[in-house]
């Protein structure tokens, strides 16, 4: 890990032209504001992750602001300059608007967030951050979780303030807190799960005594919501480098707090049982997903790819033969994702699709070198429904061996498969497979009022178009009275 101390000074200097022409981009919104600010009679300086992502390179649309003045002021000034205000984190000191502005040749809308400076801090019980307003920048750049996000640019006149050397710090591509870590991490435990976050997007380093107090202090994250912690799995889960973020919280042992069944993977393997590390295989799996991905990260596909085989610990089973069985693991494994993910608060939709990918995973392995009837076919497209594409994608990312030839024969039978529901679904539609009569028709035929019979029926003519493909009217009719028949003798 590179020390701070010993940055090159050309790498200093590219950060800094970076933050440069980042900083005159946005300086018609950036300094018509502070000119507002400087009239009323208070400053305000552009804070935190806007100037890391300044010296990066990489500054969006997004700004945030520091200023001495009070919430009721900085509304008071935001008002007649935004296009939109809004008040939602106006509690803890924060207001939000909206600017739309003319920068360069292209028009830009701008979301902005200014707090007023200030300092937060848990105590053993509470879940929400008790908010303290202060008076200077310095005061307000220490409570900052790490030094890159604990610098500022003063604005309008664009004087540069990192009191705890962030800039050294993102030059070496360091993670370190302004003030000791312990007390960091006291103030705010959820700063634990947002050193991996960073690290996973950003691909920097956490220093070790960073690293330590993550160690010695995780079970102090019991005490954040669940939904704080679940935005910022999210955000790991999202970033360029999730395996990044996701060994630490392992390492570290805050998995063991926010998701446990990460951890639980690391299967013990002795010489008389080998098995594959379940664990590293399923990091590998995430970062196959990823590759596989078209339009952004898909929180579906990379949730479904981290937790597709936590049914694995429970299920494991020693045979006789010496192999190890993982029988069912799918079925336990999509109970077990669904219930964490309920415990993070996750949609009842996100929680419905991840753990219906985890239940389905396997079941292409059932297809083997092509066997499977069309009836088998239209099955897994039913099944699958409008996950069928990321079904696609996660199935083809669960092939980890090293065997080349055995990963070959999986990738072509998959194609093999991938090519049978493409001509299945341009001769018959799979993805709205329906019955070739619907109620009210066979309402109609039988002679009968809504009912449990009209559910059979239907279920039976589904089945018959799921084995046998699109019937004519006159075999569906024929096949409904057959049935219906079967039904009066047995009841006879």
């Amino acid at each position: 890990m590179p020390n701070a101390n010993e940055v090159s000074p050309s790498a200093l200097s590219q950060v800094q032209h970076r933050a440069v022409s980042e900083l005159l981009r946005i300086a018609p919104v950036a300094d018509d504001l502070a000119r507002r600010f400087q009239e009323a009679g208070f400053s305000l300086a552009l804070v935190g992750g806007s100037v890391r992502d300044a010296l990066l390179g990489r500054l969006g649309n997004d700004l945030d602001f520091t200023t001495d003045a009070r919430p009721e002021d900085v509304l008071k000034i935001l008002r007649p300059w935004a296009d939109a205000v809004w008040e939602v984190g106006i509690a803890f000191g924060t207001v939000g608007a909206q600017k739309d502005a003319r920068v360069g040749d292209a028009d830009r809308s701008f979301q902005i967030e200014v707090t007023t400076y200030r300092s937060e801090a848990y105590d053993r019980t509470s879940r929400k951050p008790e908010v303290s307003y202060g008076d200077s920048i310095e005061q307000d750049l220490v409570r900052r979780d790490f030094t890159v996000n604990a610098m500022a640019v003063a604005l309008p006149r664009k004087e540069f303030v990192d009191p705890h050397g962030g800039l050294d710090d993102l030059a070496a591509r360091v993670l370190r807190t302004p003030g000791t870590p312990e007390a960091s991490f006291s103030d705010d435990p959820l700063r634990m799960m947002r050193a991996a976050r960073f690290a996973a997007q950003l691909d920097f380093e956490v220093a070790p005594e960073v690293v330590a107090a993550m160690k010695a202090m995780s079970g102090r994250i019991e005490i954040v919501s669940a939904e704080r912690v679940r935005e910022e799995l999210n955000k790991l889960i999202l970033s360029a480098h999730p395996r990044k973020g996701l060994a630490l919280l392992v390492d570290t042992g805050l998995a063991d707090h926010v998701l446990p069944e990460l951890p639980a993977l690391r299967l013990e393997s002795d010489e008389h049982h080998r098995h594959k590390d379940v664990y590293e295989h399923t990091l590998i799996v995430l970062e196959q997903a990823m590759a596989l991905e078209e339009d952004g990260p898909d929180l579906v596909l990379r949730l479904a790819a981290l937790l597709h085989d936590v049914g694995k610990p429970r299920t494991r089973r020693f045979e006789k033969d010496g192999r190890v069985s993982f029988h069912h693991h799918e079925v336990v494994g999509a109970k077990m994702t669904k219930k964490r993910m309920l415990a993070l608060k996750y949609s009842n939709e996100l929680v419905r699709d991840v753990s219906r990918l985890v239940e389905l995973h396997l079941r292409f392995h059932g297809y083997g070198m092509g066997e499977w009837t069309d009836s088998a076919v239209r099955r897994y497209v039913r099944d699958a429904g409008p996950l069928l594409g990321r079904l696609h994608k996660l199935t083809r990312s669960d092939c980890t061996t090293r065997n080349k030839r055995k990963a070959t024969a999986l990738s072509r039978a998959y194609d093999g498969l991938e090519e049978r529901i493409g001509t299945l679904q341009e001769q018959e539609e799979l993805d709205s497979i329906r019955p070739d009569l619907d109620g009210n028709q066979i309402m109609e035929i039988l002679g009968v009022r809504p009912g449990p019979a009209v559910g059979q029926a239907y279920k039976h003519l589904l089945e018959l178009r799921l084995e046998n493909g699109p019937m004519e009217r006159d075999e569906a009719v024929a096949a409904l009275r057959e049935w219906w028949a079967r039904q009066d003798r047995q009841e006879g």
